[in-house]
C-alpha cells in the first residue's frame, strides 16, 4: 500500500469523521419527556476533586426520581453525600473481579423503579438530563441509552487528556454510530429499562470483565435491541499528572484491544497526523500539509462545535502532539494484558474478563 493511499484512507476518514460531527449536531431529537419513575446508580468511590458538583447536579434533577449511592463501608465520600437530602446511600459489599460491578449489583438489588440510569462517580449533569435521556427508551426497539462526554481537568496533563477525548474519541464514537456499530454502551450515562437489565441476567454477568459499560451495551444489542445514542453531553473531571494519563490511556486501549481486537488492528489507517509525518519527512510536504489541515478541522469541528470543550479548544496547537502521544499509546497497548486500575493491577484474559488483581 503507498503512502498516498494511505494518507487518501486516513484523510476520507477524517473527512466522515466531520461529517458525522456536523450531522450529531445538527439532529433535532424529540424530547418526549420522563415516562415513569427513574432509578439513577452511582457507584461512588473516594473523594475526587469534582465529586461534590457531580453529586449536587443529580440532587436537583427535574423529574420523578430515586438517587442511590454505592458506597463502601470507610469511603472518604460517605460524608459528602449526607449533605444532600436526596442522594440515598446504599452500602455495598458485594465483591466481584470488578469492583465497580459488585456496587451495581448492591444498587441494583435497592432500586425500585422500572427505569435505570448508571453513570460514572464524577459526571455532571443538566436539570433536564434524566427526560432527555430516558425519553427515547419510549421506543420498545431501544434498549439502552448512552451519551457522549467532555473532559474538564485541574491539571495540565488531564486537559491534555481531555483533548484526546475531545478530538479523537467523540468523533470515533460518532463515525462508529454513523456506520451501525451501535453495540457499545459509555460509563457516562446508561440508561436502560429494568426487565432489560434482568434479561442479560443483572449486573452480575458482567461483574468478571473491565470494560463493563462496553459488555452492557453488547448484551442488551444481542437481544435485538438498539443501542442509542442521546444528544446530551455531560461533563467528566480528570486529574493527575503524566504517569496517570499515561496508565489510564494504556488501560483504556488495552481494554479496546481485548474487546474488539480487529476493530483495534485497524485504528492506524485513522492516523492522520502520523502519516501527515511520515509524508512530511519523505519530502511530500503538499500532501502532508493537506491532511493535517483536515485532521485540525475535524478535530476543531468535534472538539468545539460538538462537545463545547473550551479546554480542549484552549490547547489546540497541541493536537497533533497528542496525536503521535495515542500512536505511542496504541503501540504500547498492542502488547501485555495487565492493566491498572484505581491503584490494583488487574490481568485481562482474551475476552477482557479479569483474571486476576494485585492489591
Amino acid at each position: 500500500m503507498t503512502l498516498e493511499l494511505i494518507c487518501g484512507i486516513a484523510a476520507g476518514y477524517q473527512l466522515f469523521a466531520l461529517v458525522a460531527s456536523l450531522a450529531f449536531k445538527a439532529q433535532r431529537i424529540e424530547t418526549i419527556g420522563q415516562q415513569g419513575p427513574v432509578s439513577i446508580l452511582k457507584p461512588v468511590h473516594g473523594m475526587e476533586p469534582a465529586m461534590r458538583d457531580a453529586i449536587a447536579s443529580h440532587a436537583s434533577l427535574e423529574g420523578d426520581y430515586e438517587f442511590l449511592c454505592g458506597v463502601r463501608d470507610g469511603d472518604p465520600a460517605l460524608q459528602l453525600i449526607h449533605e444532600f437530602p436526596k442522594a440515598q446511600i446504599v452500602p455495598t459489599r458485594t465483591q466481584t473481579p470488578n469492583l465497580k460491578v459488585g456496587v451495581l449489583i448492591d444498587l441494583g438489588n435497592a432500586a425500585r423503579n422500572p427505569t435505570v440510569i448508571v453513570n460514572d462517580a464524577d459526571i455532571r449533569v443538566e436539570p433536564d438530563y434524566i427526560a432527555r435521556v430516558t425519553g427515547p427508551l419510549s421506543d420498545p426497539k431501544v434498549g439502552l441509552v448512552t451519551c457522549l462526554y467532555r473532559a474538564e481537568g485541574d491539571t495540565f496533563a488531564a486537559r491534555f487528556e481531555g483533548l484526546g477525548i475531545a478530538t479523537d474519541f467523540a468523533p470515533s464514537t460518532l463515525v462508529a454510530r454513523m456506520v451501525g456499530v451501535d453495540e457499545f454502551a459509555m460509563g457516562s450515562t446508561m440508561a436502560f429499562r429494568r426487565n432489560t437489565l434482568d434479561r442479560i441476567g443483572g449486573f452480575a454477568a458482567i461483574a468478571d470483565y473491565l470494560a463493563d459499560d462496553y459488555q452492557l451495551g453488547q448484551r442488551i444489542h444481542a437481544l435485538g435491541l438498539k443501542c442509542m445514542l442521546s444528544d446530551v453531553i455531560v461533563t467528566t473531571h480528570l486529574g493527575g499528572g503524566w504517569r496517570d494519563v499515561w496508565l489510564h490511556q494504556v488501560r483504556w486501549s488495552r481494554t479496546i484491544r481485548v474487546s474488539n481486537f480487529w476493530g483495534y488492528m485497524g485504528l492506524p489507517v485513522t492516523f492522520a497526523t502520523l502519516w501527515a509525518a511520515v509524508a512530511a519527512i519523505t519530502g511530500n510536504f503538499y500532501l502532508a500539509s493537506m491532511l493535517l489541515a483536515m485532521r485540525l478541522m475535524m478535530a476543531m469541528v468535534a472538539g468545539g462545535v460538538v462537545l463545547g470543550s473550551t479546554q480542549a479548544m484552549q490547547l489546540w496547537p497541541l493536537i497533533p502532539v497528542r496525536d503521535l502521544f495515542g500512536v505511542a499509546v496504541w503501540i504500547t497497548a498492542l502488547f501485555g494484558r495487565t492493566v491498572v486500575w484505581r491503584g490494583r493491577r488487574l490481568r485481562l484474559d482474551d475476552s477482557g474478563r479479569i483474571q486476576n488483581a494485585d492489591q
